[in-house]
């Protein structure tokens, strides 16, 4: 008998899709979807711009919570062969 399982979404993955909508989200939203503390969270997003990723911030002007989203993905890597 064979079970079959579906591929898990990692909690980098998960960021990555909350951090591409539009309106992007705020710090709160982010911990609470994916059960982490904030340091955590901004722990994340840190390491998302060391991968590449270009993320920028938006405060309101009535003095709400920042917004962060996704403003840019690290470009492609071209494969190398291995010339033999």
């Amino acid at each position: 008998m064979t079970i079959s399982t579906k591929p898990r979404t990692t909690k980098k993955a998960q960021l990555t899709k909350l951090l591409g909508a539009k309106a992007g989200a705020d710090i709160a939203t982010l911990s609470d979807k994916l059960g982490w503390q904030h340091h955590t969270t901004r722990a994340a997003m840190s390491d998302l711009c060391k991968d590449g990723f270009t993320i920028i911030g938006t405060k309101p002007s009535d003095g709400g919570l920042a917004k962060y989203r996704i403003h840019s993905e690290p470009a492609a890597t071209s494969e190398v062969s291995n010339g033999a």
